[in-house]
């Protein structure tokens, strides 16, 4: 193993022991600055004198550094604010020495061998203490007495690894990254360096020597070669673990005894949390798992206690009475309770102590709801939705596909597009400055897309720049979008590259690039010699909230107004009511909401979600909520958006709340999204739907009130991607912090991520913890005892993952250097979804797993594991995936083999008709991406779910047996067709998107017929081999939209524009003819 991970086992301690004394002192403490530069220090850089004095150093330092490997005193952590718990620092203390053990237990096998288990137990041990220390309710009282006993035992597990970390520095010292196999040959280089003739040093240096020969010494001898030693003091420490047992026994019994007088955990009224738990012990029960033997029933009971519970709370919450959220409250609170104590995997005796608890708290707090229940007068009391909190509309719930309401920009949108057309040769930057929320990027778009600027630029692009600036980023997002292209084909080129592409792709042409959202000059300074002037009329143009942007980069400054009331009623009516005038009896009340918007596009926009899905009776409330709250206009802003929050139906409240864990101006996709709140448990099951539908359906809801705004459509006008507006994302941040529902944390350019992760360490009540960090890489997250999902953006995966992530359900988003395997990640038995770059971990112990994303541009082999997971509904391997050679002969020798469950994979190589055999047993598969390795005929006929197929072959000689009869998208790719083949997809009664790349067609003609792709809406030809392509008017009857592509030979039918549902053709890179054509029918289509 160590041969595996090479120097793994030396830097990381030294890495583990940086983390943690940045977590417990302050990040720029010398001692973190110390073990930095030795970190990257050789005896070889210096001479003799530089070494004697280095060594003394040395050995002071050494000795410094032992007193953090003894909790940490109050002194120690004064700095940190607000001050930690004695429980928090004791967890994180604890969290350092199982980081430790995971290393250890990398060591070579035959090594530690006779250790081996006692070294497991001793993480077992620690896991239960850090699980104990982070069961909340536990600690309503002081926890004086049984910290000091507990502090007394960890110390000692200090003391143990303390000789452990000197020596992985000692070998770093003397060694330039040389790799060992094993401890034993650790120890004796060292030695060999240490019991040297003193030739290398002069005879000063001989006291300093013995100092550290001392030191090295005494580990040697613990170590090796007598690993007895090793299993001598662990003999003598492990039994000390189980004398802390009956102490806290008797601190649970006494607590029970208590009033049950606690702060909450949670501020935030979501009931996903019941059905989360309920799912979580359904699953124990079923499985008769070991670590609920002896305590079965009371498992059942609790079940059966917060079904009841979840019920009654259910029925209380629709009533949305003020005076109903403190018991509301105690009822989430104990679900996540009962969630931590049944997945922290404590011992059977603990959960014999605590299930009781948990059981009569839950009866008390159902006793109290129905107490509640009893004084509600339920005369007159109107209907309810299913969901607590959601109001009937008349409208709609789907988002109509049109363009946005824009209300008081007309003059402005014709005054910039002007300006962009008619102006100058030069090129010029134009700016368009204002507030958040006043509509910049809105009147962007709008004149981004005015007709007069689309015909007169030769090529155009869009960016979004934001506060954390990404130089590559925006790069790629430019080439992107200018081509049409999606990022991740020049995501492995550097920046320079990049830029160079960038410059030479607008060399001679006119140009527009929209650079949204930039907030500094430098930014523009950084990029603008990549723009090149051509004096052709090309044009830059910004949206700011900084104005001083504008008037350092640009001449021509747009400064937006706020709407005046009039404007405010008339986008609000707009809004609310669509086509249809407000009825009479609210337009007095209709005006005042609007006019307390102040002025402010967004907060209209917002509030008119609000009062579409809101019974109109209680308009007057909503008014008196809106007019009530009085601060500063910023502040204002900020409460009148908080309100679109405290309307949202409960079950919507994470949903929305989640967006905040994304980065600013991100585009967030639509399936991503879902599985993330799928993974969560935020999603309800409904009758005869996918969660996932169900899970659209809230997202929608979502869109309908103009929370989240649609980023991109799919080809069948679905949404793709999403985003959020900055200031409702910081709405989310700021709720979700306040309700330590989440957590941010940023990290901007060289800022040092220890100072950031060290205000982690003791947030441990936060579920979600993301982490925006783009530089350098990490060895070790911040850790929390109830964070339920870990999202990591541009951040390098770290070495090791704390076993101290006890609920974690979502790990997200790590980028991993091919070779690299994060060590302890088997311990997150509880994830739903993966997402992991480089080699795949140890996958047995993921039985919970829902979505797998393995974000690597390698092939890997598919484990046989994930084929038998009853829970995995989707994995993707961005580089491909291939079916094992033993799975492979399971399915030749067992006919009954059958994967139930798999929903959707990507991207899957076949080669041969096995392949196609194990797919057959994936009757429920709704999406594939297939690349086919042979030259093989293949056919597909039998998955009868499957609604999208993307095929790509590796040979132009495999060709097109059969299809499902379902499908609604295809995507042939390096393929050649017959005639009937083609008849074969024209065919398919529900296909609506057709893409055909690469293709070779037979006699390279191509002849539709009647009656043939009766439902297609969208279809996109690229580089297909097709000379003549004959169709009648009458042969795509519901054709939207074409896309042709590098077509250079294509004659296309000379009577396409009398397709009668044609309205869009885009044209790229193809033969002239095909581009004059192209207009031709625009133009005609355009005057009639």
């Amino acid at each position: 193993m160590l041969s595996q991970l090479g120097n793994i086992w030396c830097i990381p301690p030294i890495q583990i022991v940086i983390d943690y004394i940045a977590f417990v002192s302050s990040p720029s403490t010398l001692v973190i600055d110390a073990l930095k530069r030795l970190a990257s220090f050789n005896f070889k850089d210096i001479g003799i004198d530089g070494n004697i004095n280095f060594l003394q150093e040395l050995v002071s330092f050494i000795k410094e550094v032992k007193v953090f490997f003894k909790v940490p005193n109050q002194q120690m952590i004064s700095h940190i604010s607000p001050t930690p718990n004695p429980n928090q620092i004791f967890a994180a203390f604890i969290n350092f020495l199982l980081q430790m053990v995971e290393v250890i237990l990398r060591f070579d096998p035959d090594f530690i061998a006779c250790v081996y288990g006692s070294i497991q137990i001793l993480r077992t041990e620690l896991g239960f203490l850090i699980a104990f220390l982070g069961d909340t309710a536990m600690h309503l009282q002081p926890t004086t007495n049984i910290l000091i006993d507990i502090e007394a035992v960890v110390n000692e597990v200090g003391n143990l690894f303390y000789p452990f970390f000197v020596t992985a520095l000692a070998f770093h010292l003397i060694t330039e990254g040389e790799e060992m196999t094993d401890m034993e040959a650790v120890v004796n280089k060292i030695r060999s360096f240490l019991h040297s003739d003193s030739s290398d040093f002069v005879e000063e240096a001989k006291n300093t020597l013995t100092d550290i020969k001392d030191l090295v010494n005494e580990l040697g001898s613990f170590l090796v070669p007598d690993i007895g030693i090793l299993d001598l003091a662990l003999s003598d420490l492990l039994p000390k673990f189980d004398l802390l047992i009956p102490k806290i026994k008797e601190h649970c019994i006494r607590l029970s005894n208590m009033p049950t007088d606690m702060a909450p955990n949670t501020a935030l009224v979501s009931l996903f949390i019941f059905d989360s738990v309920l799912v979580d012990l359904m699953y124990l029960i079923n499985n008769k798992s070991d670590r609920i033997v002896g305590v079965n029933d009371q498992i059942v009971m609790l079940h059966e206690e917060l079904m009841l519970l979840g019920s009654s709370v259910t029925d209380i919450a629709v009533q949305q009475e003020a005076g109903h959220e403190d018991i509301l409250i105690r009822a989430v609170d104990i679900a996540y309770e009962a969630e931590y104590v049944i997945n922290s995997f404590p011992p059977v005796w603990y959960l014999t102590l605590r299930l009781p608890q948990l059981i009569e708290k839950i009866q008390l707090i159902r006793m109290s709801i129905l107490d509640i229940k009893n004084k509600i007068d339920v005369a007159g009391v109107p209907e309810v939705s299913k969901y607590p909190g959601e109001q009937a509309s008349l409208q709609s719930k789907e988002p109509p596909i049109l363009e946005d309401i824009v209300v008081g920009f007309d003059n402005m949108e014709i005054e910039i597009a002007e300006q962009l057309v008619k102006g100058t040769h030069r090129l010029q930057i134009i700016s368009i400055y204002g507030m958040p929320g006043i509509g910049k990027t809105t009147l962007a778009n709008k004149v981004y897309n005015n007709p007069s600027v689309v015909n007169h630029f030769y090529k155009r692009a869009w960016c979004v720049v934001s506060q954390t600036y990404n130089k590559k980023h925006v790069l790629i997002d430019i080439l992107s979008s200018m081509r049409n292209l999606k990022g991740e084909k020049n995501v492995n080129m550097d920046d320079e590259s990049l830029a160079e592409d960038l410059y030479k792709s607008l060399k001679g042409m006119r140009y527009l690039i929209v650079m949204d959202d930039i907030w500094d000059t430098k930014v523009w300074d950084d990029l603008k010699r990549y723009f090149p002037d051509d004096r052709n009329g090309s044009r830059i143009l910004f949206t700011t909230r900084n104005n001083e942007v504008g008037l350092e980069a640009s001449p021509f400054i747009i400064a937006l107004p706020f709407l005046s009331e009039d404007e405010c009623w008339e986008l609000l009516q707009r809004k609310v009511f669509q086509d249809k005038n407000c009825p009479q009896e609210l337009l007095d009340i209709g005006k005042q909401i609007a006019a307390n918007c102040r002025g402010l596009p967004l907060a209209v926009v917002v509030i008119a979600g609000v009062l579409a899905n809101m019974e109109k009776v209680l308009w007057q409330k909503f008014a008196k909520n809106l007019s009530s709250r009085k601060s500063q206009t910023t502040e204002k802003i900020y409460q009148i958006l908080e309100l679109s929050y405290k309307h949202l139906p409960l079950h919507l409240r994470p949903c929305f709340l989640y967006f905040g864990a994304f980065k600013e101006d991100m585009e967030i996709p639509v399936r991503k999204l879902i599985s993330l709140w799928v993974a969560q448990g935020f999603v309800k099951k409904e009758e005869r739907k996918s969660l996932e539908d169900v899970a659209l359906g809230y997202l929608m809801k979502l869109i309908d009130r103009s929370l989240i705004l649609v980023g991109k459509r799919r080809l069948d006008g679905g949404v793709k991607t999403c985003k959020i507006h900055d200031l409702l994302r910081e709405i989310c941040s700021r709720i979700g912090e306040e309700n330590n529902f989440l957590k941010v944390v940023k990290v901007y350019g060289y800022d040092d991520p220890l100072k950031s992760f060290g205000q982690v360490s003791m947030f441990q009540q936060h579920h979600h913890l993301s982490i925006n960090y783009d530089y350098n890489p990490i060895h070790s997250p911040p850790f929390g005892l109830h964070v339920r999902s870990l999202l990591c953006f541009d951040l390098v995966s770290p070495t090791l993952i704390s076993c101290s992530f006890k609920v974690v359900r979502v790990l997200d988003s790590f980028e991993i250097s091919y070779d690299h395997v994060v060590i302890g990640i088997e311990h997150l038995v509880h994830l739903r979804y993966l997402k992991i770059s480089g080699i795949l971990p140890p996958m047995e112990s993921f039985h919970r797993l829902e979505c797998l994303v393995v974000h690597s541009m390698d092939e890997m082999e598919i484990p046989d594991i994930l084929l038998n997971m009853l829970s995995l509904r989707h994995m993707h391997f961005l580089g491909g995936g291939y079916f094992s050679a033993s799975c492979l002969q399971q399915v030749t020798n067992d006919e009954s083999f059958k994967i139930n469950n798999l929903q959707s994979i990507s991207v899957l190589k076949i080669s041969d008709e096995t392949n196609l055999k194990i797919l057959r047993c994936s009757p429920n598969l709704h999406r594939l991406k297939v690349r086919i390795r042979s030259s093989l005929n293949y056919s597909f006929a039998f998955l009868n779910q499957l609604e999208s197929l993307k095929l790509e072959s590796d040979d132009l000689s495999s060709s097109l047996f059969s299809l499902p009869l379902n499908l609604k998208q295809l995507t042939l790719a390096q393929a050649h067709m017959s005639p009937e083949q083609m008849e074969i997809i024209g065919k398919l009664e529900y296909l609506e998107v057709l893409k055909l790349k690469r293709i070779a067609f037979e006699g390279e003609q191509w002849d539709t017929s009647e009656g043939g792709f009766p439902q297609l809406k969208f279809l996109k030809l690229f580089r297909v081999q097709i000379v003549e392509w004959n169709a009648a008017s009458d042969h795509f009857p519901r054709l939207q939209q074409l896309v042709l592509e590098f077509c250079k030979s294509l004659n296309i039918p000379p009577n396409l524009g009398d397709f009668p549902t044609l309205q869009m053709i885009e044209v790229y890179k193809c033969a002239k003819a095909i581009e004059y054509q192209a207009r031709q029918i625009q133009e005609e289509q355009t005057e009639h």
